[in-house]
């Protein structure tokens, strides 16, 4: 054989890739019945932990559903998923354990987390990347053909999660015969939207959630607790939700109440009728539980309530009181059930565009838009008149907005709570603007736990008188900055005047850390080229400079989220783009409401990969 012939027969060589970012998960509406039609898949609902496992290169990771690396908690099974036949793969599922009937048991998930991590399965559900491709744009369908096709038989600790078309009401009584949970339905030709989208419904055979545990009463037999106080936030707040007082084992009880003690404060943490918790030891609200119980009284307390176990994926800002909604409402078609009125005001005067346009540009963009702002505390802008009157921003509400805008309590700096408002449906976008708003801005942090940001935000706002060539320049550099030190970051224009340079994170930073770490690096810069950069929060000190603001990254601080429109002439959006891209745009304001159409092909393409990554956390500086 010839040198040439030799060398043709070597085999390729495989190209590795890095396990993929994180994503947000899609989730599932709670609703009174299973949908019917042919169109839905039907699958169990599983008792565990919802995981998303990232392979690449030969290794693997778990993250829980806020983002959180929970590796080394789930170690056999992404011991088992690093051994795929895959280059990368991005697998989204729930960890389990299953007892000889096949169903699963979050108490036995719980007792195995703590000392025996082999006996815990993973079920696959859905498949977002494989082999660098993005697959979130596929129908369900495809989705799990592919993921059942990367899954071998008889895998021990990675499973499929098998499906039936149609039938799902049958199958839910099936499934409650037999002690299950209950159903999860899908639509089998949806995308994969990482927000709650009214694709994926939940049906449940009891009624079972998380609450807050707030107190407990004491025992007359025991030094023990006799009951836990829980709390659930409703509009807002958090208020009583009732006591209780079995599915303990002595272990747990003795575990609890090791927890509990430093916990213990004098005031009551929720108004609760006095014969209720006579004795009561209050607590501060940190600790969640998952309890289930038959029905809710119409004082808004639990009958016949049970403890199933703590839920440490969950923080207590995010336990709010989930509702069933008529199936026949959520299951419909795209079509939204808020009704925009006064469609033909002119909102934005200069352009003529209306609020029904303003409407009809949040309802396309709503899918690429909610997994970037949606169950994140945010503050509107609302401009009832138009943009041009009188403009608010507006962070509290009392309810005006109705069910579909939410709330997350959040602790002030004097110990109480306000409600914060947040949305994760794209009706919810669209009755913020049926009540005027044009611009949605957002925390650093999601509900699930705002104390850790996910992202690290560099606005880069150049002094008047500057052109767009500066703050490019600005943008580049912080890029290679962030870079240096080991953060990927993507750009984003803003509708405004300059450029966002963003650094997804790993929730694992608290705001005191991640807010020094802004300021340090931004006043470095500014030390370094004081002829173009400052940091100084005087506007008089930013004369023919670009002004570095690092105040995005503390909390409570908010940034324009992407593909928000802005309140300003000829209705501007902000818009992520690529570095690539930012070599050559125009613009910070260079893409506007009538880019709807081009905006969801963008983020629906390959245009933008590589927008950093979320499995990042904050480097030493």
């Amino acid at each position: 054989m010839s040198r040439l012939s030799a060398k043709a027969a070597k085999p390729a060589r495989t190209v590795t890739l890095a396990p993929p970012a994180f994503r947000p998960v899609q989730l599932a509406t709670l609703v009174d019945a299973v949908p019917t039609g042919s169109r839905w898949l039907h699958e169990m609902k599983y008792d565990g932990y919802r995981l998303e496992v990232a392979i690449g290169d030969g290794k693997a990771r778990a993250y829980t559903r806020s983002g959180l690396d929970w590796s080394d908690k789930f170690a056999d099974i992404v011991a088992q998923a690093a051994g795929l036949k895959v280059r990368s793969a991005l697998l989204d599922g729930e960890a389990v354990v299953m007892d000889e009937h096949g169903r699963s048991s979050f108490q036995a998930l719980q007792g195995a987390l703590k000392g025996a991590p082999a006996i815990i399965d993973f079920i696959a559900f859905d498949l977002l990347e494989l082999d660098g491709e993005d697959l979130t744009n596929l129908p369900l369908v495809e989705r799990k053909a592919k993921l059942r096709a990367i899954l071998p038989d008889g895998e021990p600790r990675i499973r499929f999660s098998e499906h039936i078309e149609g039938n799902g009401e049958k199958l839910l009584h099936s499934f409650c015969d037999a002690g299950l949970e209950g159903v999860i339905s899908k639509r089998a030709d949806a995308r994969y939207i990482g927000s709650r989208s009214g694709g994926w419904l939940k049906t449940k055979c009891i009624k079972r959630q998380e609450f807050v545990i707030v107190g407990w009463t004491p025992s007359d037999k025991s030094r023990a607790f006799r009951s836990l106080i829980l709390g659930i936030h409703d509009k807002g707040e958090l208020r009583y939700a009732g006591k209780v007082g079995t599915g303990f084992t002595m272990d747990e009880i003795l575990s609890l109440m090791e927890r509990m003690k430093p916990l213990e404060r004098k005031e009551p943490t929720v108004k609760a009728p006095r014969a209720e918790v006579r004795g009561a030891h209050w607590l501060k609200p940190a600790l969640v539980a998952e309890i289930a119980y038959t029905e809710m009284t119409n004082e808004g307390t639990l009958r016949h309530p049970s403890y199933l176990g703590l839920r440490e994926d969950k923080k207590p800002e995010a336990v709010v009181l989930e509702t069933e909604a008529h199936v026949a409402e959520v299951a419909a078609p795209a079509a939204s059930k808020v009704k925009i009125s006064n469609r033909d005001r002119v909102i934005f005067p200069e352009s003529s565009i209306t609020k029904g346009q303003l409407a009809d540009y949040y309802a396309a963009l709503a899918p690429v838009m909610l997994p970037w702002a949606g169950s994140r505390p945010i503050s509107l802008v609302r401009c009832p008149q138009g943009r041009a009157k009188k403009c608010f921003f507006q962070k509290h509400d009392a309810g005006s907005f109705g069910d579909t805008v939410k709330h997350v309590g959040i602790m002030e700096k004097d110990g109480h709570e306000e409600p914060y408002l947040f949305v994760d449906t794209s009706d919810g976008l669209l009755t913020c603007v049926q009540m005027g708003t044009i611009e949605f801005h957002g925390w650093g942090a999601r509900i699930e736990d705002v104390e850790k940001a996910d992202r690290l935000v560099f606005d880069l706002d150049p002094d008047e008188g500057l052109d767009f060539e500066a703050v490019r320049k600005a943008a580049f550099h912080f890029r290679d900055i962030l870079k240096s030190i080991g953060l990927e970051t993507f750009p984003m224009v803003t509708g405004g005047k300059g450029i966002h340079v963003i650094a997804p994170l790993v929730p694992q930073a608290e705001w005191p850390e991640v807010k020094d770490f802004a300021r340090r690096l931004a006043q470095a810069v500014a030390q370094s080229d004081p002829a173009n950069f400052t940091a100084a929060l005087p506007k008089v000190q930013r004369k023919g400079r670009i002004f570095v603001d690092y105040l995005r990254n503390q909390r409570g601080a908010t940034a324009v989220m992407p593909y928000a429109v802005r309140a300003r002439p000829e209705a501007p959006v902000a818009a992520p783009i690529t570095w690539k891209e930012m070599e050559t745009i125009d613009a910070p304001n260079h893409f506007h409401i009538g880019d709807a159409g081009e905006l969801v092909k963008r983020a629906s393409s390959k245009v933008l990969a590589g927008w950093g990554r979320a499995d990042q956390v904050l480097p030493d500086l």
